[in-house]
């Protein structure tokens, strides 16, 4: 049977989601594959830094992480030797004997910091296998570009254009989607609607991501502000003291409005079912199910860095709206519900830019290739 190892890492959850789908899909073409926490695998300690350090900084203080990522990405460091010699070395020899261990027939990445590793055991003659790169984001980064690396699958034409300016070859690169589960382009039976006694009415869906980030509580606040009639659903992930202030605020407000607060939740595609509004920071994946489920997106925070570049995508194709001081989520709330005709032609973009099938279009692709 033909197998591969899966490279991904729990900075977020979206590197993880995404190597989950494409193994899935590997599945069904029979094709066996494993999913590595690159990080976790590496060492404790390791992990503990980054996916750990990514996950406070994110939390409290998202400029210092902004300022990082693009510090990073600004040297445009192109050597890989020295970019895995500064942090990485010890991953690439621990890679180098899984390699050795699995004898796997293809590389997958779902995360910059291991194809790191893997572009320089290929570029040595360590290793002879192909490489294929999935890009989590709707945009590029430095860390993400390798010599040695085969094939480049990316979210939409747009992040293939950014790519071929960095001098990537247009052939090397396949504009298939960021994969996500097959859930999220079939119909649901939306029966946890039922379970949430939510009624027939506009419902608004708010996220912070995994571990809860972004100003969920005054998106919450700003919400109630509203004399229109409409309820909401939010997901507060992992982060258990959110979603106990967000309950607090959920019990004391005036009953005008139905409120109800999840913590982590894997029913997030029955959730976008029948919601008409996410309102969220656009993460790679986040935005990948959105599009997919046609919800369209009103962004209130983000994380400087990708997520701010993800949200340049958006706008940039009529997917989306952002607050700003003037322009306060209670205000485009009011204006989409009173204007569906805007609504509905969110839909219509988010339709044209869906890409459902990016994993199936990965398992075939390696198939072919080896």
């Amino acid at each position: 049977m033909k197998k591969g190892l899966i490279l991904s890492a729990s900075t977020g959850a979206g590197h993880n989601k995404a190597a989950m789908a494409i193994k899935n899909a590997l599945h069904e073409k029979g094709i066996q594959a494993e999913i590595i926490d690159s990080l976790k695998f590496t060492g404790s300690a390791v992990d503990l830094i980054i996916s750990r350090g990514y996950e406070k900084t994110a939390m409290y203080t998202p400029k210092a992480y902004g300022k990082v990522y693009r510090l990073y990405d600004d040297c445009k460091i192109t050597n890989t030797e020295k970019k895995v010699s500064m942090f990485f070395a010890h991953m690439k020899r621990r890679i180098k004997k899984l390699i050795a261990t699995e004898k796997p027939d293809f590389i997958i990445g779902t995360h910059p910091f291991p194809l790191m590793a893997v572009s320089t055991l290929k570029k040595k003659g360590a290793i002879d296998l192909p490489l294929v790169s999935i890009l989590t984001d709707y945009t590029i980064h430095s860390t993400w570009i390798e010599s040695h690396i085969d094939k480049y699958i990316v979210g939409d034409e747009f992040v293939k254009q950014l790519l071929i300016q960095e001098g990537v070859h247009p052939k090397k690169i396949h504009p298939y989607g960021i994969p996500i589960e097959k859930n999220f382009s079939k119909c649901e039976d939306c029966s946890i609607k039922e379970e949430l006694g939510l009624n027939d009415k506009f419902t608004i869906l708010i996220m912070g991501g995994s571990f809860g980030v972004g100003n969920v509580k005054k998106a919450l606040c700003d919400l109630l502000d509203s004399k229109l009639d409409f309820q909401v659903v939010v997901v507060a992930g992992k982060n258990q003291a959110l979603r106990e202030k967000l309950e607090k605020i959920s019990q004391s407000h005036e009953k005008s409005k139905d409120i109800k607060v999840l913590g982590f939740t894997d029913k997030v595609s029955e959730l976008m079912s029948f919601c008409d509004v996410l309102v969220t920071k656009p993460g790679g994946l986040t935005t990948t199910e959105a599009l997919a489920r046609q919800i369209p997106l009103i962004v209130p925070y983000y994380i400087p860095g990708q997520e701010e570049e993800n949200l340049d995508f958006l706008l940039n194709n009529g997917l989306c709206l952002k607050t700003t001081d003037k322009y306060s989520l209670k205000i485009l709330i009011e204006l989409l519900i009173q204007n569906p005709e805007r609504l509905e032609r969110m839909r219509e973009n988010l339709k044209l830019v869906s890409k459902n099938d990016s994993a199936q279009q990965i398992a075939s692709m390696l198939d072919e290739m080896i």
